[in-house]
């Protein structure tokens, strides 16, 4: 599992719009969003780079969160 602290990510249509691009990449990966948070955690098989790279090209600044 893979947590990354997603910035701008203020509605549920960015929580879809994060998703969506996670899902592109790993169809199957179980995306779990906290907005007030502004975390995701991805449980599935993209790498962490992988994951980073469709977030931010989703137009949305991200970090690993620890």
């Amino acid at each position: 599992m893979i947590q990354f602290q997603v910035f701008q990510m203020t509605c549920s249509g960015c929580a879809r719009s994060v998703t969506n691009a996670v899902k592109s990449i790993d169809p199957q990966a179980k995306v779990e969003i906290d907005i007030p948070g502004g975390t995701v955690m991805i449980d599935g098989v993209a790498g962490e780079q992988e994951l980073f790279t469709v977030i931010r090209e989703a137009g949305y600044e991200a970090c690993v969160a620890h």
